[in-house]
């Protein structure tokens, strides 16, 4: 896997995050969720209950779909850095469970470990089993202590030597997007499992932002935090990844070290994931000048909608 490059997104905002989007031959194509006040997933909405605004400016809609049934592109990403010590084993028991529950005929997946390194443990397959047998190989790996000589990603060396090396989330992120997920088309997603605590990443949390929205991939993060290893020290991780998934169309999931709660919060994505509508609209501004174009969904219903906060208009791949 490539090493991430050090360019950044600059800082968005907004509320709102597109689910899936792809831009192809001037078109943009989204893929997003709609709910009510209470979070509930609404059904059988039409084209004429929503209005597209690129930067601004109103967008006529060409194309609108709910669509539940498109292939789908789904990378798993699991935390085994030592704060995870004492979920892991969940993690991976529900997490197999999910893959069996979501995965249909034509959707494909992967699964990424991430430590003091990241590692590709199963490559794109439709085969739960293979996707099973990954996520089982994913062991507990933390630094040595006084942490010296572990090599950087890709065989480099540690970007600053003051900086403990233990859980690459952020270079995680990048490569599932850059190396994995942006070599496919259709809907895309991406679940980590993680308590959203970063150590030691070449990329800050907006490189991996940019990474993911430039591979029009959707972002969940189920947090499954073991407040208790962290004892008197601060935990923040909630924060950054809170960010990300606003910003790619997905939201955080609050799991604790709760068994349960890690299956409702599998089993929300899942009907999240099969209840989305596609827009497609060919944008005012035709340039493909790889800029950040901000994108707004409005329900005319009052509706919440759950979608990324834009696109980068970059040439489509050949």
């Amino acid at each position: 896997m490539a090493s991430p490059d050090q360019n950044q997104a600059n800082d968005q905002t907004e509320d709102q995050a597109v689910s899936t989007l792809k831009v192809n031959v001037n078109v943009v194509q989204l893929f997003f969720n709609v709910k009510d006040k209470k979070g509930a997933l609404i059904p059988n909405l039409t084209k004429d209950d929503f209005e597209v605004l690129e930067d601004g400016k109103p967008q006529t809609i060409k194309y609108f779909a709910a669509e539940s049934n498109l292939p789908l592109t789904l990378g798993i990403l699991i935390d085994s850095s030592g704060s995870q010590m004492r979920v892991l084993d969940m993690e991976k028991e529900v997490g197999g469970e999910f893959l069996n529950q979501i995965l249909r005929e034509k959707d494909l997946a992967f699964v990424i470990s991430f430590d003091v390194n990241v590692d590709l443990l199963q490559d794109f397959t439709n085969s739960v089993h293979s996707l099973k047998a990954g996520l089982n190989r994913a062991r507990i790996n933390a630094p040595p202590s006084g942490g010296g000589g572990i090599p950087g990603l890709g065989g480099g060396p540690v970007p600053t030597a003051s900086v403990p090396r233990g859980t690459l989330l952020y270079d995680a992120v990048y490569l599932a997007s850059h190396d994995e997920l942006a070599q496919q088309v259709g809907r895309k997603a991406m679940i980590l499992l993680t308590d959203g605590e970063d150590q030691g990443s070449q990329l800050k949390i907006k490189g991996a932002i940019e990474a993911a929205q430039k591979s029009d991939s959707i972002v969940y993060v189920l947090l499954c935090a073991d407040r208790g290893f962290y004892g008197g020290f601060g935990y923040s991780g909630d924060r950054e990844m809170k960010k990300l998934t606003e910003e790619t169309g997905g939201r955080v999931i609050e799991v604790g070290n709760k068994f349960d709660k890690l299956k409702q919060g599998f089993d929300q994505i899942a009907r999240e994931l099969r209840s989305q509508y596609n827009i497609g609209y060919t944008p005012t501004n035709a340039a493909l000048d790889g800029h950040f174009r901000k994108v707004e969904i409005r329900s005319k219903n009052g509706y919440k909608i759950q979608a990324r906060t834009g696109y980068y208009a970059v040439p489509k791949r050949d």
